[in-house]
């Protein structure tokens, strides 16, 4: 029984200080390549809709790279072209991101067959209101003819206040 007051803070002291940090790559648009064409694709259709329209917000593009019934299974948006475009549409233009300046930050993207997963930094405040801490993110779309088709990310519902 003398163990467990001993074991109770290890484990708290571990957990206070074992975080590695969350980085993003420092030229993310070279992880959206491949050397197999039909990934290299996939992966370029991804890259558009992250850089072209999450992070410079050109949604009048979104014909090009989501098809027209993009299934969202994301609780606050609902599928289809036009009501995503509705709802990011309302985000500001801005100009297109240089490498090494985009707000969103890439720690790495896998292909394989009609899938793309991004997994991205996410920074969150600490529970204990001591900062802030990272953590990833994962965006994953499957893509068919050439468009997004589908989407799926960890979003939930916001807490009732």
């Amino acid at each position: 029984m003398r163990a467990f007051p001993v074991l109770s803070a290890i484990v708290a002291a571990a957990s206070a200080f074992s975080q590695e940090p969350v980085v993003g790559a420092r030229d993310p648009e070279r992880l959206f390549t491949s050397s197999d064409p039909k990934l290299h694709a996939n992966k370029q259709v991804v890259l558009h809709i992250v850089r072209d329209l999450l992070e410079a917000g050109h949604w009048k593009d979104a014909p090009k790279y989501l098809s027209e019934r993009y299934l969202q299974h994301n609780p606050m948006v609902a599928s289809g072209l036009k009501p995503v475009m509705e709802f990011f549409g309302r985000m500001p233009e801005r100009p297109f991101p240089k490498a090494g300046e985009w707000k969103t930050k890439v720690v790495s993207v896998v292909a394989e067959g009609d899938l793309v997963v991004v997994a991205t930094v996410r920074e969150l405040p600490r529970p204990d209101g001591g900062g802030t801490y990272t953590t990833t993110w994962f965006d994953m779309w499957r893509i068919q003819d050439g468009k997004a088709d589908e989407h799926w990310d960890g979003a939930t519902l916001p807490a009732r206040p």
